[in-house]
Formats: structure tokens, sequence, C-alpha cells
């Protein structure tokens, strides 16, 4: 499949906005100490992740002035309860933050009051809900087997997790937060570690695969050796660059090989020395690494992805 930035863009930064209020609505729901400031600039930051993305996924319409129409096939497709539910979820995060700041110094909230147990719990199953929503776009599609497995629901929940505890744990140190940064660095780590294992499972899944269509079903010759000299036609068509990225088999190598070091790699060994040193610089490098690393994630999973029209209109020999 062909990425579209808008798209990478959009799931990478909404993601880790999902991620960092699930943080912040754990910490507030188990009581850690924080200074109200803090926890309104978190969830801010993680509102304006949420708008941002959205406003990217604006950029992939052809036709914007349409969007609308995107909510009118709920009953049967992810999709539109994806464009339903994200507006209704960046609605309630921006209720939460103003009942927060009307509220004033957490200290002055009660523990039983709307902003500090209710919303906070909706937030977490809003979030739960978007990434499955999401995820399950791609996962529905049985013709995709790249993409029609639990893993893909497993890793968009995963990722987003990831990174938004490891940009809640940089935040923390940086802000003096230490009461957070050691109720949630190690799980930072370990949430890392799991989107790193269960990431490198669906890898190691799709490079096994073997897919029902072939180039033989594709044209209906049956030799056993066939080797394909053109795409089928003498030009291209939308099909042939919206469902091909055009990158060679040395280049997807890269990206994979590179992702999981940015994302992955990196950002443990540098959480680890967080944990043992307890400074802010350590999750401040994880994060800023861990960004690109996230993008090429998202890249790869779009990209990896064989649409079987390819079998016959773009693979060239």
């Amino acid at each position: 499949m062909h990425p579209a930035f808008s798209i990478l863009f959009f799931t990478t930064l909404a993601g880790t906005g999902q991620g960092l209020l699930v943080l912040m609505a754990l910490a507030l729901l188990l009581g850690v100490p924080m200074a109200s400031g803090f926890v309104l600039a978190a969830i801010g930051l993680a509102e304006l992740l949420m708008l941002a993305g959205l406003a990217a996924s604006f950029l992939h319409l052809g036709h914007k002035m349409r969007a609308w129409r995107a909510v009118l096939m709920w009953r049967t497709s992810w999709m539109s309860r994806e464009v339903i539910l994200l507006p209704a979820f960046i609605a309630l995060v921006a209720l939460w933050w103003l009942l927060l700041a009307v509220g004033g110094s957490l200290g002055s909230l009660s523990s039983g009051t709307l902003a500090t147990v209710w919303l906070p719990a909706l937030v977490v199953l809003g979030a739960v809900a978007l990434w499955y929503c999401t995820a399950m776009i791609y996962a529905c599609l049985r013709f995709i087997a790249e993409w029609a497995h639990p893993l893909t629901v497993v890793n968009f929940i995963l990722i987003g997790l990831s990174a938004g505890l490891v940009l809640g744990c940089a935040l923390a140190g940086l802000s003096g937060e230490q009461a957070l940064l050691r109720a949630t660095g190690p799980w930072a780590f370990a949430i890392t570690w799991l989107a790193w294992a269960t990431r490198r499972l669906s890898l190691r899944r799709n490079s096994l695969l073997r897919h029902k269509s072939n180039l033989q079903s594709a044209t209906g010759i049956r030799s056993e050796r066939l080797v394909q000299k053109s795409m089928g036609m003498s030009a291209g068509s939308f099909n042939t660059r919206e469902f091909f990225h055009g990158a060679s088999a040395a280049a997807l190598r890269h990206v994979r090989w590179g992702f999981q070091l940015l994302a992955f790699g990196l950002p443990v060994l540098l959480m680890g020395w967080g944990l043992v040193n307890a400074g802010a610089w350590p999750w401040l490098l994880a994060a800023l690494l861990q960004a690109p690393g996230l993008l090429a994630e998202r890249w790869l999973f779009f990209a990896q992805a064989k649409h079987p029209q390819n079998l016959y209109y773009q693979t060239v020999s």
C-alpha cells in the first residue's frame, strides 16, 4: 500500500495523545500527587496532539466539504465509528480540562468529584475504544493478510500507550514531578518492551505469509515459472499510485530495522538509564528519538501491506 503522510501523522499524533491522556487519567484515579498546573499542561498538550491529528486526517480527504458523510455508515463501517468517536473524545477531554481548571488546585477538589473520578475513567475507556476503532479499520480488511489479524489491534494500543507514557515521563522529569515519574517510569519501560515484542511478532508473521493469490491466479496463466515484465498497462493509474509505495525491498528492510531502533531499542536503553539515575534527560531523549521511529513504524505498517491488485498491475521483475 502507498502510505499517505496525513494518515501517518494522524495515527501517530492521536495515538500519542491518547496514551498521554490515559497516563494522566490513571494517575488521578490512583491518587498520584501532582501539581495542578502540570496536570492542566499535560492534558492540554494531549488535547493539542489529538487536534493536530484530526487536522492531519482532513488532508487525506479528496472533497473536504463532504467529510460529514463519513458518519453515515456507522452501522457497518469502523471508519464511520472512528469519525464519530474522535470528536466526541476530544470534546470529553476539553470538558475534563475545563472542570479541572475551574476547580483550581487539585488539593481543593474532593476525590469523588466528576473531574477526578468519573471523567478520568471515561477518558481511559474512550481512548481504548478509539484505538480499537482505528485499528479495526485495517484489521477488518480480510483481503490484506498483513492487517487481518488481532495483532493489529494489540499493536495500535500498545504503541500508543508506549508513546504516551514515554512522553508523560519526559514531561514529569522536566517539571520535577518525581512522584509521577517514579510511579509510571517502570510501566513505560515495560510497556515499550511489550510493544516491541508484539510488533516483532507481527513482522515475523507477515514475513512468513503465503498469500492465496499469486501471479498465476492473477493472470490466469498456470505456468510453474512465470516472470512479469510489465505492470499490465502502458501507463500508471490511480490504483497503481495508491496501492503501491514504490520503495525497493532494501529500503523496506532498512525502515524495518531503523524504526525498531528508534521507536523501541534506544528508548528502552535510555529509560533504563533514567530509572537508575532518576534524571529527566534520558526520558526526554527517549521521547525525542521515539517520535520519528513511530512515524517510520507506521509507514512500514502501510507499505508492508500487499494489495492483491499489485500482483498484476504493479509488480515489475
